[in-house]
Protein backbone atom coordinates (compact mmCIF):
# COMPACT_ATOMS: atom_id res chain seq x y z
CA UNK A 1 0.00 0.00 0.00
CA UNK A 2 1.67 3.36 -0.74
CA UNK A 3 2.22 5.19 1.88
CA UNK A 4 2.24 8.42 2.32
CA UNK A 5 4.57 9.91 5.25
CA UNK A 6 7.80 11.29 6.03
CA UNK A 7 11.03 9.73 8.03
CA UNK A 8 10.40 9.27 11.25
CA UNK A 9 13.15 12.25 12.94
CA UNK A 10 11.10 15.05 10.42
CA UNK A 11 8.06 16.40 10.69
CA UNK A 12 7.34 18.72 7.71
CA UNK A 13 5.79 22.30 8.13
CA UNK A 14 2.20 22.99 7.30
CA UNK A 15 1.31 19.30 6.99
CA UNK A 16 -1.92 20.31 9.23
CA UNK A 17 -5.43 19.52 7.95
CA UNK A 18 -6.65 23.13 6.99
CA UNK A 19 -10.81 23.30 7.19
CA UNK A 20 -10.91 24.20 3.29
CA UNK A 21 -9.23 20.26 2.82
CA UNK A 22 -12.74 18.94 4.60
CA UNK A 23 -14.50 20.31 1.18
CA UNK A 24 -12.64 16.77 -0.08
CA UNK A 25 -15.29 14.89 1.61
CA UNK A 26 -18.01 16.94 0.35
CA UNK A 27 -19.59 15.45 -3.30
CA UNK A 28 -20.93 18.88 -4.43
CA UNK A 29 -17.17 20.04 -4.55
CA UNK A 30 -16.69 17.47 -7.22
CA UNK A 31 -19.75 18.32 -8.88
CA UNK A 32 -19.49 21.83 -8.65
CA UNK A 33 -15.59 21.99 -9.89
CA UNK A 34 -15.29 19.01 -12.22
CA UNK A 35 -18.23 19.25 -14.88
CA UNK A 36 -15.91 17.33 -17.32
CA UNK A 37 -15.81 14.09 -15.40
CA UNK A 38 -11.71 13.88 -15.15
CA UNK A 39 -12.46 12.36 -11.57
CA UNK A 40 -14.34 9.65 -13.50
CA UNK A 41 -11.55 9.02 -16.29
CA UNK A 42 -8.96 8.55 -13.39
CA UNK A 43 -11.15 5.95 -11.32
CA UNK A 44 -11.93 3.69 -15.07
CA UNK A 45 -7.80 3.73 -15.49
CA UNK A 46 -7.39 0.10 -14.22
CA UNK A 47 -10.37 -0.91 -16.32
CA UNK A 48 -8.70 1.37 -19.41
CA UNK A 49 -5.59 -0.52 -19.15
CA UNK A 50 -7.79 -3.70 -19.59
CA UNK A 51 -9.73 -2.75 -22.48
CA UNK A 52 -6.75 -1.52 -24.06
CA UNK A 53 -4.61 -4.73 -23.62
CA UNK A 54 -6.92 -6.35 -25.20
CA UNK A 55 -7.15 -4.49 -28.10
CA UNK A 56 -3.60 -4.02 -28.70
CA UNK A 57 -3.64 -7.52 -28.31
CA UNK A 58 -6.05 -8.01 -31.05
CA UNK A 59 -4.19 -5.86 -33.39
CA UNK A 60 -2.46 -7.59 -35.94
CA UNK A 61 1.26 -5.62 -37.91
CA UNK A 62 2.35 -7.08 -41.20
CA UNK A 63 4.51 -10.38 -40.58
CA UNK A 64 7.73 -8.16 -41.69
CA UNK A 65 7.62 -6.04 -38.83
CA UNK A 66 8.83 -8.88 -36.62
CA UNK A 67 12.57 -7.70 -37.97
CA UNK A 68 12.35 -4.78 -35.71
CA UNK A 69 14.76 -5.12 -32.45
CA UNK A 70 13.77 -1.57 -31.09
CA UNK A 71 10.88 1.02 -30.81
CA UNK A 72 11.13 5.32 -31.45
CA UNK A 73 7.98 6.53 -30.32
CA UNK A 74 6.83 10.26 -31.44
CA UNK A 75 5.06 12.00 -29.04
CA UNK A 76 4.45 15.26 -26.76
CA UNK A 77 2.38 15.26 -23.63
CA UNK A 78 0.20 12.62 -22.57
CA UNK A 79 0.38 10.82 -25.87
CA UNK A 80 4.42 10.13 -25.07
CA UNK A 81 4.84 9.12 -21.78
CA UNK A 82 3.59 5.39 -22.46
CA UNK A 83 6.87 5.00 -24.07
CA UNK A 84 8.73 6.47 -21.20
CA UNK A 85 7.28 3.81 -18.88
CA UNK A 86 7.65 0.73 -21.83
CA UNK A 87 11.04 2.08 -22.25
CA UNK A 88 11.33 1.63 -18.36
CA UNK A 89 9.56 -1.71 -17.99
CA UNK A 90 11.92 -3.22 -20.80
CA UNK A 91 14.55 -1.84 -18.84
CA UNK A 92 14.02 -4.45 -15.75
CA UNK A 93 12.55 -7.05 -17.37
CA UNK A 94 13.86 -7.56 -20.62
CA UNK A 95 12.92 -6.61 -23.71
CA UNK A 96 13.59 -4.10 -26.91
CA UNK A 97 15.27 -0.55 -26.39
CA UNK A 98 12.24 2.20 -26.08
CA UNK A 99 13.06 5.60 -27.00
CA UNK A 100 10.95 8.80 -27.34
CA UNK A 101 11.35 12.01 -29.19
CA UNK A 102 9.96 15.21 -28.38
CA UNK A 103 10.75 17.40 -31.69
CA UNK A 104 9.78 18.16 -35.23
CA UNK A 105 12.40 16.04 -36.73
CA UNK A 106 13.54 12.36 -36.24
CA UNK A 107 16.57 10.93 -34.97
CA UNK A 108 19.51 9.86 -37.30
CA UNK A 109 19.41 5.98 -36.67
CA UNK A 110 15.88 4.88 -38.87
CA UNK A 111 16.40 1.76 -40.18
CA UNK A 112 14.71 -1.26 -40.96
CA UNK A 113 15.03 -3.02 -38.03
CA UNK A 114 13.46 0.06 -36.13
CA UNK A 115 9.42 0.33 -35.31
CA UNK A 116 8.49 4.54 -35.89
CA UNK A 117 5.41 4.78 -33.91
CA UNK A 118 3.15 8.19 -34.34
CA UNK A 119 1.65 8.61 -31.00
CA UNK A 120 -1.10 11.63 -30.74
CA UNK A 121 -4.35 11.17 -29.02
CA UNK A 122 -5.66 13.93 -31.47
CA UNK A 123 -3.57 12.93 -34.63
CA UNK A 124 -2.81 16.54 -34.94
CA UNK A 125 0.35 17.70 -32.70
CA UNK A 126 2.47 19.46 -34.62
CA UNK A 127 5.27 18.29 -33.71
CA UNK A 128 4.28 15.14 -33.93
CA UNK A 129 2.75 15.11 -37.64
CA UNK A 130 6.33 16.57 -38.72
CA UNK A 131 8.40 14.32 -37.06
CA UNK A 132 6.26 11.52 -38.83
CA UNK A 133 6.56 13.33 -42.24
CA UNK A 134 10.28 13.52 -41.97
CA UNK A 135 10.47 9.68 -40.87
CA UNK A 136 8.05 8.57 -43.87
CA UNK A 137 11.29 8.59 -46.32
CA UNK A 138 13.17 6.47 -43.77
CA UNK A 139 13.22 2.71 -43.92
CA UNK A 140 11.70 2.05 -40.40
CA UNK A 141 8.47 0.27 -40.08
CA UNK A 142 5.81 2.61 -39.61
CA UNK A 143 2.63 2.58 -37.29
CA UNK A 144 0.54 5.08 -35.97
CA UNK A 145 -1.69 5.44 -32.63
CA UNK A 146 -4.59 7.69 -32.51
CA UNK A 147 -8.17 8.66 -32.35
CA UNK A 148 -8.16 10.79 -36.18
CA UNK A 149 -6.74 13.97 -37.45
CA UNK A 150 -4.09 14.43 -39.84
CA UNK A 151 -2.23 11.35 -38.71
CA UNK A 152 -4.68 8.56 -39.23
CA UNK A 153 -5.70 10.34 -42.89
CA UNK A 154 -2.35 9.97 -43.82
CA UNK A 155 -1.95 6.58 -42.43
CA UNK A 156 -4.54 5.72 -44.83
CA UNK A 157 -3.43 7.24 -47.89
CA UNK A 158 0.30 5.34 -47.18
CA UNK A 159 -1.23 2.06 -46.07
CA UNK A 160 0.24 2.45 -42.97
CA UNK A 161 -0.82 0.42 -39.88
CA UNK A 162 -3.42 2.48 -37.71
CA UNK A 163 -3.89 2.07 -34.29
CA UNK A 164 -7.36 3.82 -33.43
CA UNK A 165 -7.74 4.55 -29.61
CA UNK A 166 -11.41 3.74 -29.04
CA UNK A 167 -11.79 6.03 -25.49
CA UNK A 168 -12.86 10.25 -25.33
CA UNK A 169 -11.21 11.83 -22.96
CA UNK A 170 -8.14 14.50 -22.64
CA UNK A 171 -5.05 12.87 -23.71
CA UNK A 172 -3.50 12.77 -20.67
CA UNK A 173 -6.83 10.95 -19.36
CA UNK A 174 -5.95 8.51 -22.04
CA UNK A 175 -2.77 7.35 -20.69
CA UNK A 176 -4.09 3.73 -20.20
CA UNK A 177 -3.96 3.42 -24.47
CA UNK A 178 -0.98 5.51 -24.91
CA UNK A 179 0.94 2.80 -22.97
CA UNK A 180 -0.92 -0.46 -23.01
CA UNK A 181 -1.17 0.09 -27.08
CA UNK A 182 2.62 -0.45 -26.82
CA UNK A 183 3.07 -2.74 -24.70
CA UNK A 184 0.46 -4.54 -26.53
CA UNK A 185 1.85 -4.44 -29.99
CA UNK A 186 5.46 -4.84 -28.55
CA UNK A 187 4.25 -8.51 -26.99
CA UNK A 188 2.78 -9.36 -30.02
CA UNK A 189 6.24 -8.52 -32.02
CA UNK A 190 8.23 -10.38 -29.14
CA UNK A 191 9.71 -7.25 -28.13
CA UNK A 192 8.36 -6.99 -24.43
CA UNK A 193 8.40 -9.48 -21.47
CA UNK A 194 5.09 -8.17 -20.37
CA UNK A 195 2.24 -10.67 -20.60
CA UNK A 196 -1.54 -10.90 -19.92
CA UNK A 197 -0.94 -11.85 -16.23
CA UNK A 198 1.17 -9.38 -15.52
CA UNK A 199 -1.35 -6.93 -16.75
CA UNK A 200 -4.27 -8.59 -15.21
CA UNK A 201 -2.43 -8.64 -11.93
CA UNK A 202 -1.61 -4.85 -12.33
CA UNK A 203 -4.91 -3.79 -12.66
CA UNK A 204 -6.36 -5.85 -9.87
CA UNK A 205 -3.31 -4.18 -7.79
CA UNK A 206 -4.90 -0.65 -9.11
CA UNK A 207 -8.43 -1.71 -7.83
CA UNK A 208 -8.02 -2.78 -4.60
CA UNK A 209 -5.90 0.58 -4.00
CA UNK A 210 -8.42 2.51 -5.29
CA UNK A 211 -10.89 1.61 -2.52
CA UNK A 212 -8.74 4.03 -0.28
CA UNK A 213 -8.11 6.64 -2.08
CA UNK A 214 -11.34 7.21 -4.05
CA UNK A 215 -13.38 10.40 -3.98
CA UNK A 216 -15.93 8.37 -1.44
CA UNK A 217 -13.26 7.48 1.27
CA UNK A 218 -12.79 10.39 3.60
CA UNK A 219 -9.52 12.70 4.48
CA UNK A 220 -9.20 11.38 7.68
CA UNK A 221 -8.26 7.59 5.80
CA UNK A 222 -7.27 8.36 2.49
CA UNK A 223 -3.43 9.01 2.25
CA UNK A 224 -4.04 11.04 -1.67
CA UNK A 225 -6.12 13.02 0.21
CA UNK A 226 -3.98 14.03 2.55
CA UNK A 227 -1.35 14.54 0.43
CA UNK A 228 -3.11 16.88 -1.72
CA UNK A 229 -3.69 18.81 1.63
CA UNK A 230 0.13 19.08 2.18
CA UNK A 231 1.05 20.33 -1.42
CA UNK A 232 -1.39 23.05 -1.44
CA UNK A 233 0.41 26.35 -1.37
CA UNK A 234 3.61 24.59 -1.85
CA UNK A 235 5.47 23.98 -4.69
CA UNK A 236 5.95 19.94 -5.44
CA UNK A 237 9.47 18.35 -6.85
CA UNK A 238 8.56 14.45 -7.42
CA UNK A 239 12.16 12.65 -6.74
CA UNK A 240 12.49 8.61 -8.50
CA UNK A 241 14.95 6.51 -9.45
CA UNK A 242 15.15 3.53 -12.08
CA UNK A 243 12.16 2.11 -13.83
CA UNK A 244 10.03 4.73 -11.62
CA UNK A 245 11.81 7.88 -12.77
CA UNK A 246 8.94 7.91 -15.60
CA UNK A 247 6.16 7.53 -13.34
CA UNK A 248 7.78 10.72 -11.60
CA UNK A 249 7.41 12.76 -14.69
CA UNK A 250 3.70 11.98 -14.83
CA UNK A 251 3.58 13.08 -11.29
CA UNK A 252 5.02 16.51 -12.69
CA UNK A 253 2.43 16.68 -15.71
CA UNK A 254 -0.32 15.63 -13.89
CA UNK A 255 0.03 18.32 -11.11
CA UNK A 256 0.59 20.56 -13.79
CA UNK A 257 -2.49 20.21 -16.27
CA UNK A 258 -4.89 18.72 -13.28
CA UNK A 259 -3.69 21.50 -10.77
CA UNK A 260 -2.86 24.10 -12.78
CA UNK A 261 0.55 24.37 -10.31
CA UNK A 262 4.25 24.60 -10.66
CA UNK A 263 6.03 21.42 -10.44
CA UNK A 264 9.09 19.63 -11.22
CA UNK A 265 10.74 16.15 -11.44
CA UNK A 266 13.77 14.65 -10.66
CA UNK A 267 15.84 11.46 -11.07
CA UNK A 268 18.53 9.46 -8.72
CA UNK A 269 21.05 9.35 -8.55
CA UNK A 270 21.51 12.11 -10.74
CA UNK A 271 20.07 14.53 -8.52
CA UNK A 272 22.56 13.04 -5.77
CA UNK A 273 25.37 15.00 -8.02
CA UNK A 274 24.04 18.23 -8.02
CA UNK A 275 20.40 19.22 -6.68
CA UNK A 276 21.11 18.08 -3.11
CA UNK A 277 24.04 21.12 -3.07
CA UNK A 278 21.35 23.41 -4.17
CA UNK A 279 18.57 22.73 -1.22
CA UNK A 280 20.00 26.22 0.89
CA UNK A 281 19.20 28.99 -1.69
CA UNK A 282 17.34 30.69 -1.74
CA UNK A 283 16.07 30.02 1.49
CA UNK A 284 12.31 31.43 0.95
CA UNK A 285 12.11 29.01 -1.75
CA UNK A 286 13.39 26.02 0.33
CA UNK A 287 10.48 26.50 2.95
CA UNK A 288 8.00 26.72 0.13
CA UNK A 289 8.97 23.07 -1.38
CA UNK A 290 7.46 19.93 -0.75
CA UNK A 291 9.70 17.27 -2.14
CA UNK A 292 7.70 13.46 -3.13
CA UNK A 293 9.69 10.46 -3.09
CA UNK A 294 8.49 7.18 -5.46
CA UNK A 295 9.61 4.19 -3.72
CA UNK A 296 9.47 0.64 -4.06
CA UNK A 297 11.45 -2.18 -2.75
CA UNK A 298 12.42 -3.23 -5.91
CA UNK A 299 15.15 -0.57 -6.50
CA UNK A 300 18.65 -1.58 -6.47
CA UNK A 301 19.54 -1.86 -2.66
CA UNK A 302 21.83 1.07 -2.98
CA UNK A 303 19.09 3.33 -4.47
CA UNK A 304 17.21 2.92 -1.42
CA UNK A 305 20.01 3.52 0.11
CA UNK A 306 20.14 7.07 -1.54
CA UNK A 307 16.99 7.56 -0.73
CA UNK A 308 17.48 7.80 2.89
CA UNK A 309 20.03 10.14 2.43
CA UNK A 310 19.07 12.55 0.37
CA UNK A 311 15.77 12.75 2.77
CA UNK A 312 18.30 13.81 5.35
CA UNK A 313 19.82 16.10 3.10
CA UNK A 314 16.48 17.61 2.88
CA UNK A 315 15.84 17.68 6.78
CA UNK A 316 19.01 19.47 7.05
CA UNK A 317 18.03 22.16 4.98
CA UNK A 318 14.32 22.51 6.63
CA UNK A 319 12.68 21.22 3.08
CA UNK A 320 9.56 18.99 3.91
CA UNK A 321 9.54 15.89 2.52
CA UNK A 322 7.77 12.03 2.36
CA UNK A 323 7.81 8.81 0.90
CA UNK A 324 5.33 7.12 -1.53
CA UNK A 325 5.56 2.89 -1.38
CA UNK A 326 4.63 1.76 -4.70
CA UNK A 327 1.75 -1.57 -4.31
CA UNK A 328 2.16 -5.12 -5.72
CA UNK A 329 4.71 -7.53 -6.22
CA UNK A 330 6.09 -6.81 -9.80
CA UNK A 331 7.78 -3.72 -11.79
CA UNK A 332 3.95 -3.05 -13.80
CA UNK A 333 1.93 -3.34 -10.15
CA UNK A 334 4.88 -0.91 -8.63
CA UNK A 335 4.56 1.54 -11.36
CA UNK A 336 0.71 1.85 -12.24
CA UNK A 337 -0.20 1.98 -8.02
CA UNK A 338 2.11 4.72 -8.42
CA UNK A 339 0.52 6.26 -11.73
CA UNK A 340 -2.52 6.20 -10.64
CA UNK A 341 -2.11 7.77 -6.53
CA UNK A 342 -0.57 10.45 -8.13
CA UNK A 343 -3.40 11.17 -10.42
CA UNK A 344 -5.18 11.13 -7.55
CA UNK A 345 -3.45 13.58 -5.34
CA UNK A 346 -3.33 16.15 -8.72
CA UNK A 347 -7.11 15.65 -9.00
CA UNK A 348 -7.92 16.68 -5.29
CA UNK A 349 -5.25 19.43 -5.32
CA UNK A 350 -7.34 20.91 -8.38
CA UNK A 351 -10.17 20.51 -6.06
CA UNK A 352 -8.52 22.31 -3.30
CA UNK A 353 -7.30 25.14 -5.04
CA UNK A 354 -10.96 25.82 -6.34
CA UNK A 355 -10.57 25.01 -10.26
CA UNK A 356 -11.88 22.81 -12.85
CA UNK A 357 -8.65 20.00 -13.91
CA UNK A 358 -9.98 19.57 -17.35
CA UNK A 359 -9.01 22.45 -19.10
CA UNK A 360 -5.51 23.76 -20.25
CA UNK A 361 -6.05 26.91 -21.49
CA UNK A 362 -2.29 28.32 -21.64
CA UNK A 363 -1.83 25.25 -23.82
CA UNK A 364 -4.94 26.17 -25.95
CA UNK A 365 -3.50 29.69 -26.30
CA UNK A 366 -0.04 28.52 -26.79
CA UNK A 367 -1.21 26.87 -29.78
CA UNK A 368 -3.45 29.09 -31.10
CA UNK A 369 -0.57 31.46 -31.31
CA UNK A 370 1.65 29.22 -33.31
CA UNK A 371 -1.08 28.58 -35.40
CA UNK A 372 -1.58 32.46 -36.30
CA UNK A 373 2.06 33.41 -36.79
CA UNK A 374 2.73 30.11 -39.10
CA UNK A 375 0.00 31.34 -41.28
Amino acid sequence: MPRAGVWPEYDPPGSKMTSSAMDLDDPKTYDTLDPSAMGRRIRELPQQCLAAWKQASEFELPADYREVNRVIVLGMGGSAIGGDLLGALNAVEGGASVSVHRGYDIPAFLDHQALLVASSYSGSTEETVSAFECGMASDAKKVILTTGGELASLGKRKGIPVYHIRYEAAPRAAIAHSLFALVGMCRGLGLTACTTADVEQAVSTMEELQTIIDPAYPLESNPAKQMAVRLRGRLACVYAGEFLAPVAQRWKTQINENSKAWAFAEELPELNHNSVVGYRLPEDTAREVQVVFLRSPLLHERMLRRYEVTGDLLSRAGVAHEVVDGNGSGYLDQMMSLLLFGDWVSYYLAMLYGIDPTPVEAIDYLKQSLSKRTG
